[in-house]
Parts: C-alpha cells; structure tokens; sequence
C-alpha cells in the first residue's frame, strides 16, 4: 500500500510539473505574442508618422522654391531698374 501511495505521488508530482511547465510555456508564447504584435503596431505608427512628415517637408520645400522663384522676378526687375538709374546718373 506504501509503494502504491509512492506511486500515486510520484505520478501526480510528475503531471504537476509537466503542467506547470506547459503553463510557463503557453505564457511565454503569449507575452512574445503580445510582444510582436506590440512591436509590429509600433513599426506601423512610426512609418505612417515618418511618411506624413515626408510630405509635410516636401510640401514646404515646394512653398519655399515657388515663393524664392517669384523673388527671383521682383529681385531681377529691381537689380536692372537700378543698374539702368546708376547707368542715366552717370551719362
């Protein structure tokens, strides 16, 4: 009967294990899961941020080249009426 209970007790301590160890298991796949997901959302949201600030960027790269073009003009026209008055003043 000794034996038997020894038995029984080994068995039952050996099933403890294996499902304690299953459970560690199942929870470390879990946690690397949430990990991933966690990670790939992240990656997603900074992408998405980086692209906006992209476009943001080159839209104002284009606002400033537009914008330095018509300064071109006005600073040609102002350069030649200028050096066309310094030009009358000295005849």
């Amino acid at each position: 009967m000794v034996v038997k209970a020894k038995d029984v007790q080994k068995t039952a301590l050996a099933e403890a294990r294996r499902d304690s160890v299953k459970k560690i298991q199942d929870a470390e796949a879990q946690m690397r899961s949430s990990y991933e997901s966690a990670v790939a959302a992240e990656k997603d949201k900074l992408a998405k941020e980086h692209e906006s600030k992209i476009a943001g960027g080159k839209a104002e790269a284009e606002k400033i080249s537009s914008g330095s073009e018509a300064k071109k003009g006005e600073a040609k026209k102002y350069l030649t009426k200028e050096v066309e008055r310094i030009l009358n003043v000295s005849s």
